[in-house]
């Protein structure tokens, strides 16, 4: 596996090494020992989510706060999307950066990003389907988000606003300024 650190500290680019032959691939979507060593965390998988979404959809940017905060391992198991994951650890010298990436079932790459940071993707493709692995449980009462165009963070997501998906809930997303961080 190949592990690459991105612009925002603790956030990782993870490449697994893929066997390929004339039936098709195989690869370790997760392997904990050797994430561990490549990038130093130790990540622990409580729940396994999945997604699907078409394209343009973007969901974000969402995070859990105080003892319920996650740290997420996301892959694209078909199609592509626009990954990305914003520090928002107060103390943190990338506080209020964001990393990303393109994650697609044709790269195989993974994201992982620490607790502290505000996640949200866009879809590339006509579909996209996502399962990430998190270190904490789901809790509603502990979910927050910040609005996927801030302009404090500046994200170019690479797709006009007038294609871009988005739910209520999304739409109504406060801005980093104003949102209540406990991590």
């Amino acid at each position: 596996m190949k592990a690459e650190e991105t612009n925002v500290n603790d956030c990782w680019i993870l490449e697994p090494d893929v066997f390929e032959d004339e039936r098709g691939y195989f690869y370790e979507g997760f392997n904990r020992k050797k994430f561990n060593d490549a990038t130093g965390f130790d990540f622990d998988v409580k729940q396994i989510n999945q997604s699907r979404s078409s394209k343009g959809v973007l969901r974000g940017l969402h995070f859990q706060t105080g003892e319920k905060a996650q740290a997420k391992f996301v892959s694209c198991i078909e199609g592509e999307v626009l990954d990305v994951a914003v520090d928002l650890r107060k103390g943190s010298e990338t506080y209020g950066k964001y990393a990303m990436v393109r994650l697609s079932a044709h790269n195989k790459k993974h994201f992982y990003m620490p607790k502290g940071m505000a996640h949200g993707f866009l879809v590339l493709t006509d579909h996209a389907k996502l399962m990430y692995q998190v270190d904490e449980l789901y809790s509603k009462e502990h979910d927050s988000g910040i609005i996927y165009n801030d302009p404090d963070l500046n994200i170019s997501w690479g797709m006009s606003e007038d294609q871009i998906i988005l739910s209520e809930k999304d739409q109504n997303l406060p801005s980093l300024k104003n949102t209540n961080l406990n991590f």
